[in-house]
């Protein structure tokens, strides 16, 4: 994502907990671009929008994102694994 700014990038955890959506939007700056007429433009200007799948270990109260030279980086972190449950052991009675 070079052509964003931090401030122009998006990291969400929709409500279901279980997808990432990552987005951006890039205007084109009202006050360099008065008078100037483009011929060719280097940068799109628009919007991005993607969506992600996270899997069910996720814990979406961890989820870190980093934005750094054009480059955005999320870490997901997992839960812990559960404990296997231990087999009940059941006293056998003499009567």
């Amino acid at each position: 994502m070079p052509w964003l700014s931090a401030d122009q990038v998006r990291v969400d955890v929709e409500e279901d907990g279980r997808t990432l959506v990552v987005s951006g939007e890039r205007k084109r700056e009202k006050e360099r671009d008065q008078g100037i007429r483009y011929v060719w433009m280097e940068r799109r200007l628009g919007k991005y929008l993607k969506r992600f799948p996270m899997p069910e270990n996720a814990n979406v109260e961890k989820v870190a994102a980093r934005y750094k030279d054009g480059v955005l980086t999320v870490t997901v972190v997992k839960k812990p694994p559960e404990e296997p449950k231990k087999p009940k052991t059941v006293e056998v009675q003499v009567a």
